[in-house]
């Protein structure tokens, strides 16, 4: 019994594919024009030149494209440099701004002290200086004894709490007032003495040596006779 016939039964499938690979893929023997013939040296020449254009043309959109991006590093360097350098200022402005209202409060404190205690000191000054001992008659003379011992007592009082809260008040220390004295001379140099003071100071220091050379040079001495 004959079977029907089916035309797919002759029907390639591979060389179907490999010739819709070839058109595809455009032909490796060289340029064609749309109608298939090869081109002539004149459409060649041509295409040349149409590629080398686009060639300076890609060239010179690389180099603007390569400024462009050295722009923005440039931009982002100044925009990272702008961020940092403003936050180390601020940080830095802060802290001052901080140390220095510290610091004026402590000093309109220490002011406020120092106007205190200048006019403790001056009323007590005063108040000493008002003291006249040359009017006191036999009469109140216990009495105004009496009064300018108090005053003095309590000007002390206002000298040694000045002296408390003040130390630059205090008197140097005798040590400094020494070494500050005038008339008082330091040791002398080598250059300022003579040179009989040099010899002194010669013999003083090479005696030592001299009295061991003499024992050695005995010892010596005796050894060589005893043989």
């Amino acid at each position: 019994m004959a079977t029907e016939f089916d035309a797919s039964d002759f029907v390639d499938s591979d060389f179907q594919a490999a010739q819709k690979t070839a058109r595809a893929v455009p032909s490796l023997a060289g340029p064609t024009l749309p109608s298939g013939r090869p081109p002539t040296r004149e459409e060649l020449d041509s295409r040349v030149g149409e590629t080398q254009l686009k060639l300076v043309e890609l060239k010179r959109a690389q180099e603007e494209l390569e400024r462009a991006r050295a722009a923005l590093e440039e931009a982002r360097r100044r925009q990272i440099e702008f961020q940092n350098g403003r936050n180390e200022i601020v940080q830095n402005l802060t802290r001052g701004v901080g140390l220095l209202v510290e610091a004026e409060f402590a000093a309109r404190r220490d002011a406020e002290q120092m106007a205190k205690t200048l006019s403790g000191l001056q009323d007590a000054l005063t108040k000493v200086e008002a003291i006249h001992d040359e009017s006191w008659t036999k009469e109140n003379y216990n009495i105004e004894l009496t009064r300018a011992l108090t005053t003095i007592e309590n000007a002390r009082l206002e000298w040694n709490s000045a002296r408390l809260k003040w130390p630059s008040l205090s008197n140097p220390s005798a040590k400094s007032t020494d070494a500050a004295a005038p008339g008082v001379s330091g040791p002398a140099t080598i250059r300022d003495l003579d040179f009989l003071e040099l010899c002194k100071m010669g013999l003083a220091l090479t005696w030592p040596l001299a009295v061991i050379a003499l024992l050695t040079a005995g010892v010596l001495l005796a050894l060589v006779l005893r043989r």
